[in-house]
């Protein structure tokens, strides 16, 4: 693959929203003139994100949220993940800024320990070296694909948000795709910034795994475990026999190992009372959207119109950032004047 691959940046925001991207990736040590930039505004970010990659004229489309930070060589990194024809999508882990809160910092130590993010906390954290992966290690705030591809597989399921990019994934590995994670390939976001905000985020978490669940069927177990305990949790009163309680006080010998794990790794032992609160708030909202998810997913209740979407072309391929200008898209993806 060439070296200087025309890339694609899409970004997804809503309506008159705030797009920090954008500057950081005027920074980036790679040919101006390889690089597009669409921001596309609307509700629907699964839909979004496939009217700007239908547009797009990269080889490569390279998707980040509207506050992702960039490292300044994330993409000559990215696009040299690429040399193998093998390899459909490549990604790194959205990392917490030491800049956050002592909130949004214990937020980021919760969901990047085994405890609390499982098998996808690598999406949150920096380990090991580049490696042929899966979904779980993948997410799409900071995630590349070959465009020709992410079409000819039908883009993102627009009826999921989130989970979109697992379901893609996976039917790409089904038929023998590579999936790359770079731990180097790091971008930056803030966690959520109240404790309201991280119950809606895993709420919303598992209810996604659960509508991808009804559409793909069960990929990992796991993923149902917060769930049960939900359920263990709200027939307690009603047990027979004080043996009931053993699954719970191992789930607090767990809890208080967990806790003190990630507070001396993140050098943070004044973290310790938060994330008692935390951890568990993880699992029952995370549990409770998966039950959503699958016994009343968004897809199966009455339909509107499609949300409008409209595509702004920041930066065209072949222009300098000083000469980038503005350009709309109509909710078709044409260009209009």
């Amino acid at each position: 693959m060439n070296d200087n691959q025309p890339v694609s940046i899409i970004i997804p925001v809503r309506p008159g929203g705030e797009v920090r991207a954008v500057e950081r990736l005027r920074t980036v040590n790679y040919p101006a003139g390889s690089i597009e930039v669409l921001v596309a505004e609307g509700c629907s970010p699964s839909r979004q994100r496939n009217r700007a990659a239908a547009m797009a004229k990269g080889k490569l489309v390279y998707f980040l949220d509207d506050d992702s930070l960039v490292d300044p060589a994330f993409l000559q990194r990215a696009v040299e993940r690429f040399v193998d024809p093998r390899v459909a999508a490549v990604g790194g882990p959205s990392l917490t800024p030491a800049t956050d809160t002592f909130f949004q910092r214990a937020v980021g130590l919760v969901i990047s320990s085994p405890f609390g993010g499982g098998g996808a906390r690598n999406r949150y954290r920096r380990t090991g070296a580049a490696r042929p992966s899966s979904e779980r290690e993948l997410i799409l705030c900071n995630l590349a694909f070959r465009r020709e591809l992410f079409l000819a597989f039908g883009g993102l399921d627009e009826r999921l948000y989130p989970n979109e990019e697992n379901e893609l994934m996976d039917r790409l590995l089904t038929d023998g795709w590579l999936l790359v994670h770079d731990p180097e390939l790091a971008i930056y976001r803030s966690q959520r910034p109240s404790f309201r905000a991280f119950m809606r985020q895993f709420f919303g978490y598992g209810t996604g795994r659960g509508e991808q669940t009804r559409i793909a069927g069960l990929r990992h177990g796991i993923d149902f475990a917060p769930a049960f305990f939900l359920a263990y949790l709200l027939l307690l009163p009603w047990a027979p026999t004080l043996l009931w309680f053993i699954p719970l006080i191992c789930y607090g010998a767990l809890l208080i190992a967990a806790a003190v794990a990630a507070a001396w790794q993140g050098r943070a032992p004044a973290a310790i009372p938060l994330l008692f609160i935390l951890f568990p708030t993880l699992h029952l909202s995370y549990g409770a959207g998966l039950l959503k998810g699958v016994l009343r997913p968004r897809f199966a209740q009455s339909q509107t119109e499609p949300p409008a979407v409209a595509v702004r072309v920041i930066k065209e391929l072949g222009m300098p950032w000083a000469a980038a200008g503005v350009a709309r898209a109509d909710n078709d993806g044409r260009l209009t004047p």
